[in-house]
């Protein structure tokens, strides 16, 4: 795999994950928590979220391959459902949705809602069995696809930790414009998912 590939695994898990749309929401789950507070519970729920999307990484093929499910009819369903987050991105519902998800207390949350469902998402959980899938019997591209997704928990929580600066800088409308701008991304991933899926799609013997 070339540099281009990892490149391409690291802007579909980011738009995927959005940890730049995480933060104002990390800021209202936590609302009225101390800077320590604050600190572990991020640290709780992007450790989480990682391992997670670890297990995913390592044994979603291997799940999919037990009940039956070939890596290019999974591909085609993993674009489908990315093209459907790009939507909700692009119009505002994912907003919505990870708000009023957000909205259901739990004295904890670093587990529920923060680590899943917003971080490790159905939509991040195919991500990664998507791209582990391309990189099948090579361990060393294996292991670089979880380091991508590493560098990306990574920036989860930096911006978790920054979350109050970040929203005080950007303010509502420029949160709006950067989550459209990645929806409109992620459509074209998550096309280019279906497209690959297609060609892959073994043929039916006449």
């Amino acid at each position: 795999m070339d540099l281009t590939f990892y490149i391409s695994a690291f802007v579909t898990l980011f738009v995927i994950i959005d940890p730049i749309g995480l933060a104002p929401l990390f800021v209202a789950i936590t609302q009225g928590m101390t800077a320590a507070e604050r600190r572990a519970i991020g640290l709780r729920a992007a450790a989480v979220a990682m391992g997670l999307l670890t297990l995913f990484g390592l044994l979603g093929e291997a799940v999919l391959g037990f009940v039956g499910i070939s890596m290019p009819a999974f591909r085609i369903a993993g674009g489908i459902l990315l093209f459907l987050t790009a939507l909700d991105m692009l119009f505002e519902r994912r907003t919505r949705r990870r708000e009023d998800q957000a909205d259901d207390h739990r004295p904890d949350p670093s587990v529920f809602p923060l680590a899943t469902p917003l971080i490790a998402g159905p939509g991040a959980m195919a991500t990664m069995i998507l791209l582990a899938g391309q990189v099948r019997g090579d361990p060393a591209a294996l292991v670089l696809i979880h380091l991508v997704m590493a560098v990306v928990m990574g920036l989860v929580l930096v911006m978790f930790l920054s979350a109050g600066l970040l929203e005080r800088a950007l303010g509502k409308t420029g949160t709006n414009v950067i989550t459209r701008l990645l929806g409109m991304l992620l459509a074209a991933l998550s096309v280019q998912f279906v497209i690959d899926g297609l060609t892959n799609l073994p043929l039916a013997p006449l």
